[in-house]
């Protein structure tokens, strides 16, 4: 069993690193990224945020007009996604989001492509995520994070 991580302990600016784990997402059972080439944002009282290359995305992409901004990384942009599989396409919008120019110490994540954990499902090395709390957040919630996470009710001021 991997050591536990308190999310309490991730730095603030976040932490952008490579990491070797195999991410995977599934929608409808179909394989639609993977990748062991990823990096991950850490950042205190979040879980893990990863951002996978463009590579790895196995069903194409359409540009979003959405947009947000983080402190840390800069504008957002964000993506569309279709899948044609089960007997008619379903399309979900601005559940994906990149950063064509990334802020100074995240310039590694370049049009890498971050997910939020749902619709779809997401596994790290094998097991299924659960998603950070409050669907603001695009955090991966894994069995080896620990400690209160920020995203649900009256976490908003941390």
């Amino acid at each position: 069993m991997p050591p536990k991580l308190n999310v309490h302990n991730f730095p603030r600016p976040p932490l952008l690193e490579k990491t070797p784990r195999h991410l995977q997402i599934k929608w409808n059972n179909q394989l639609i990224a993977d990748t062991k080439d990823a990096y991950w944002a850490l950042e205190t009282t979040h879980p893990p945020t990863y951002y996978l290359p463009p590579d790895s995305i196995l069903l194409p992409l359409t540009r979003s007009s959405h947009k947000s901004f983080c402190e840390w990384k800069g504008a957002a942009t964000y993506w569309n996604i279709t899948n044609p599989g089960n007997g008619g396409s379903q399309e979900v919008k601005n559940r994906i989001w990149s950063y064509e120019k990334p802020t100074k110490g995240f310039e590694s994540i370049k049009d890498y492509l971050s997910f939020y954990a749902g619709p779809w499902d997401c596994y790290v090395d094998g097991e299924k995520v659960e998603p950070q709390p409050g669907d603001f957040y695009g955090g991966w919630v894994t069995s080896d994070i620990e400690g209160p996470i920020k995203g649900g009710p009256g976490t908003w001021g941390w």
